[in-house]
């Protein structure tokens, strides 16, 4: 008969395994493309966005998700609870790890208006007029500020005062971007509590499992 507690740690434990894997394919990809020419005005801010996501601790955190992983395995190839109280421990460990990055990037949705400026003004003209054409702006604040740059959105001084600044535009579409990926970090830290919800559970069916064997062998069933 299959044990249901040791079924229901096995589907998070591979959860948790993919969770890692989610990590460090995002953050591989997104070190690969975040310095390509962007095509429009949504993929040059989007990549001007990706510059400032702490990748590196992305990797760095799956990375010490496989290890978890790999300490499970020897948890349920054997009876023993050791195994499984270190692969909780650990659990805990990526749980913060990803609940810190995940701040971090709700906290980069406070202050996008002002952080992003200097990005938008690193930029050259072209990639600024991509972001202009797209966002249906001038400027960043404002035409003047920095001085827009001519196009077919931003003509003359005149049009441009009549337009609204970029950073409006930008933020909104920033902060709606670094929402979905801050709550799949959260998504990923429930996965983690739930994961070390099941290590319990499964320490404590262990730990009943053997106290009813010790039982029997004292009345002489374990010899049978």
């Amino acid at each position: 008969m299959v044990n249901k507690v040791q079924a229901a740690y096995v589907v998070t434990d591979g959860l948790f395994l993919l969770m890692g894997v989610f990590i460090i394919g995002f953050s591989i990809i997104v070190g690969n493309i975040r310095d390509e020419i962007p095509e429009n005005g949504r993929q040059a801010a989007r990549n001007l966005l990706y510059q400032r996501f702490p990748l590196t601790a992305g990797i760095a955190n799956a990375v010490f998700i496989f290890l978890t992983f790999i300490v499970t395995l020897p948890g349920l190839a054997t009876q023993s609870r050791g195994w499984l109280k270190l692969g909780a421990y650990m659990t805990t460990f990526c749980g913060l790890f990803s609940m810190i990055l995940g701040l971090f990037l709700w906290i980069l949705t406070l202050k996008t208006r002002e952080d992003f400026a200097p990005l938008y003004w690193a930029q050259p003209a072209n990639v600024q007029q991509l972001m202009q054409a797209e966002f249906n702006c001038c400027g960043y604040f404002n035409s003047t500020s920095p001085a827009f740059v001519t196009d077919a959105t931003c003509s003359s001084p005149a049009a441009a005062a009549l337009m609204r600044g970029c950073a409006t535009p930008i933020t909104s579409f920033a902060n709606i971007f670094l929402d979905n990926i801050f709550t799949a970090m959260f998504g990923m830290v429930g996965i983690d509590f739930v994961f070390v919800v099941a290590t319990a559970c499964l320490l404590k069916d262990r730990k009943e499992r053997e106290r009813f064997r010790h039982i029997d062998e004292k009345s002489g069933y374990g010899r049978i």
